[in-house]
């Protein structure tokens, strides 16, 4: 995990006002002998190191903001990819570009729930159905949950995310037989501790966690909007039940700036 994001401000500069956010007063110095990206990214900074630009506020778009400052999208870009690199703003497809909220807390214990994880974090958690098949168990599979070598497990494919932001992907394996129509009732449900109630499982207890670090796949790229050559951590986790008979394994991978893992006894 990086540290703290670090500074490109310097001193004396301040915050944009409003005078010098308007499209009619460019608020550049041109001749100054300091390029106009980085002015740019200095005062984008200072807006965001006072708080003027909270967490989690999304940026006006590319042409609203090189209109603002009376530069063109290339200088307004090198800029924005300035402060990307320095973990101050992030871009997410589809959604825009935002002040980067802190790295999510994120506990893991003998009870790991993400939605109650992220909800105590403040941010609105939300579970996403990607698709599921019932398929044989491979050697890993059938290792982890117990299983003889091609018995029928449930396969399920999620995305999970925090106030819209995407933080992890993955996998998760079930028994076939304890867990009929828990992919149905997840996708109408969206979320898993309410599924597997509905089949009368109340509780789940997380006995093994594993992790792993990797440089992301393109599909993790693509589904986590993360730019290329960032890291994922790659979770494996084994759940019981209150019986200790295994429930599900699972893969998943997290946006590796977007979560503080926290190991709790």
């Amino acid at each position: 995990m990086s540290g703290a994001p670090r500074s490109l401000a310097a001193d004396g500069h301040s915050p944009m006002t409003e005078d010098e956010a308007s499209p009619a007063v460019p608020s550049v110095a041109r001749g100054s002998g300091v390029t106009l990206w980085r002015q740019i990214a200095e005062k984008l900074e200072a807006d965001i190191l006072a708080g003027t630009l909270a967490p989690g506020v999304r940026l006006p778009v590319e042409a609203e903001l090189a209109e603002r400052f009376g530069v063109n999208r290339h200088t307004l870009r090198r800029a924005l990819s300035h402060l990307s690199e320095a973990g101050l703003i992030e871009a997410t497809a589809g959604r825009g570009t935002f002040v980067k909220e802190p790295p999510l807390r994120y506990p893991i214990g003998a009870r790991t729930r993400f939605s109650e994880i992220v909800a105590a974090g403040g941010r609105e958690p939300s579970g996403r159905f990607r698709g599921s098949t019932v398929e044989a168990a491979d050697a890993d599979v059938a290792r982890e949950l117990q299983l003889a070598i091609g018995t029928p497990v449930l396969r399920i494919e999620t995305t999970h995310e925090a106030d819209g932001v995407p933080i992890s992907c993955g996998s998760a394996w079930f028994p076939a037989a304890r867990c009929r129509d828990l992919d149905l009732i997840y996708e109408a449900t969206g979320s898993l501790t309410r599924a597997l109630a509905t089949l009368g499982i109340e509780d789940f207890r997380r006995r093994e966690t594993r992790i792993t670090a990797r440089p992301a796949n393109p599909r993790e790229m693509d589904i986590l909007s993360l730019a290329p050559g960032r890291a994922v951590m790659v979770l494996e986790r084994l759940d019981v039940e209150a019986s200790g008979a295994p429930l599900q394994w699972g893969r998943s991978s997290f946006a590796a700036d977007r979560v503080q893992l926290v190991f709790k006894p």
